[in-house]
């Protein structure tokens, strides 16, 4: 706090209020029914695997029919929003829908990632891990249960520690193999069982480039629906900076300047390397960095 002003972490892409998920009604079915009979309740629209957009970047809806039993999303207002339940228990490949994230507004874009990660949820828990028995939706389709042996399923977040290493005023940033030519990013890896946000970035950064850091500062976070992760951006502060590159995970990594991170940040041609699009946190703790 500053002056009397609440510093307030950066909004990534994906985040923000989104829908009421009315959660205290999930547990009730005629609650939900209710909704489902409500003449202006509606439901979303999917094509190839994933929430379908209008030429605005909207989300697309259509009245809901009658005798539905679809997943409830929340109320819009007091509006009710629902989602089919998906055909077939195959995820469609995650990188076929980046090219609409280019197109979808901030506005949809929670609901977009809470509709598309509890559909790859469902696809993936046909069957209880307990039993091997098929489970059933229940709570509105925010958990599944096993009639056989009455276990429950949640949908489950992926928790992904997404880091910045700075040293002597440069930024470490590296490229994996899949990324489009000259694109660097924040390095990233998942949380491990047992181990805390700031061991995890420590570990990271040492086993993908062989630093040692100090100081991890959390700044911000973003749900991430490919296909369920909670992405915790971070800051640090590196130790040294010989580098020692995981090539089995990264094809580069490298020290940035701040002017070239400033550069390629404003999309300048001459550039060293082109930053993370708009909706990846990775540019919002760029920025960030950049602003700081």
């Amino acid at each position: 706090m500053s002056d009397g002003v609440t510093c307030l972490p950066p909004e990534p892409f994906f985040s923000g209020a989104g829908l009421d998920r009315v959660d205290a009604l999930r547990p009730d079915p005629e609650a939900i029914a209710r909704f489902a009979r409500d003449p202006r309740a509606r439901s979303l629209l999917w094509a190839n695997g994933a929430p379908a957009l209008n030429d605005k970047g909207e989300l697309r809806w259509t009245t809901l029919m009658p005798g539905e039993a679809p997943l409830f999303l929340g109320l819009d207002g007091d509006l009710p929003r629902f989602s089919p339940f998906p055909n077939g228990s195959t995820p469609v490949d995650s990188r076929a829908h980046f090219g609409l994230l280019g197109l979808l507004g901030t506005r949809d874009a929670p609901l977009f990632a809470a509709a598309l990660s509890l559909a790859n949820w469902h696809r993936r828990h046909l069957f209880c891990s307990v039993s091997g028995h098929p489970t059933e939706p229940v709570r509105g389709g925010w958990s599944r249960k096993c009639d056989t042996c009455g276990a429950e399923h949640f949908p489950r977040v992926d928790p992904v520690v997404i880091m910045l290493a700075e040293h002597d005023g440069r930024l470490l940033l590296g490229r994996q193999p899949h990324y489009p030519a000259s694109r660097y990013s924040a390095l990233a890896g998942f949380v491990e069982v047992g181990e805390t946000i700031e061991a995890a970035v420590a570990r990271e950064l040492h086993e993908e480039a062989g630093i040692h850091v100090a100081d991890v500062t959390y700044v911000a976070s973003q749900p991430w629906p490919f296909p369920s992760s909670l992405m915790i951006g971070c800051t640090s502060r590196a130790l040294g900076d010989e580098l020692v590159i995981d090539t089995t995970e990264l094809d580069d990594a490298r020290w940035f300047s701040r002017d070239e991170v400033a550069a390629a940040m404003a999309g300048e041609l001459d550039a060293c390397f082109i930053a993370p699009p708009p909706f990846a946190i990775a540019r919002t703790l760029i920025d960030h960095w950049l602003t700081a």
